[in-house]
């Protein structure tokens, strides 16, 4: 299952709903674009660190963007970027899963269901 930023920030909160989600998954993974934008809103090296720490902890498997994820991402932004708003960060992080094979788990349902090819774990917090 591939993880969308929201979930990863409510885990890091200490949510328990969260945590026993990444416990409970057998297989996890986040897309590069996730793994920055949760680097990108660290406020601290500290913050930095406990974001780095949890990645190692649960043994995320990093996904990398590659052309085909890239160009279904551009397909995205297309064809649903104008209705949804769909940003090139969640075009790409939806690419990912549906390259992948994999599901997505998020708390931002609306800005992924119009993506047919998609299958979405919504995450509501506790």
């Amino acid at each position: 299952m591939i993880f969308d930023t929201d979930v990863i920030i409510w885990a890091l909160r200490g949510d328990e709903k969260a945590c026993s989600l990444l416990d409970e998954t057998k297989e996890l993974a986040l897309s590069v674009i996730t793994y920055m934008e949760l680097l990108k809103g660290a406020s601290s090296k500290h913050h930095a660190s406990e974001i780095h720490r949890i990645i190692n902890k649960y043994e995320f498997n990093i996904m990398p963007v590659n052309e085909n994820i890239g160009h279904r991402a551009f397909i995205y932004i297309e064809e649903y970027g104008f209705n949804s708003g769909m940003g090139v960060p969640d075009a790409l992080i939806a690419a990912t899963a549906a390259e992948s094979g994999m599901i997505l788990c998020t708390g931002n349902y609306k800005d992924f269901k119009e993506i047919k090819d998609l299958e979405v774990k919504v995450f509501k917090v506790s």
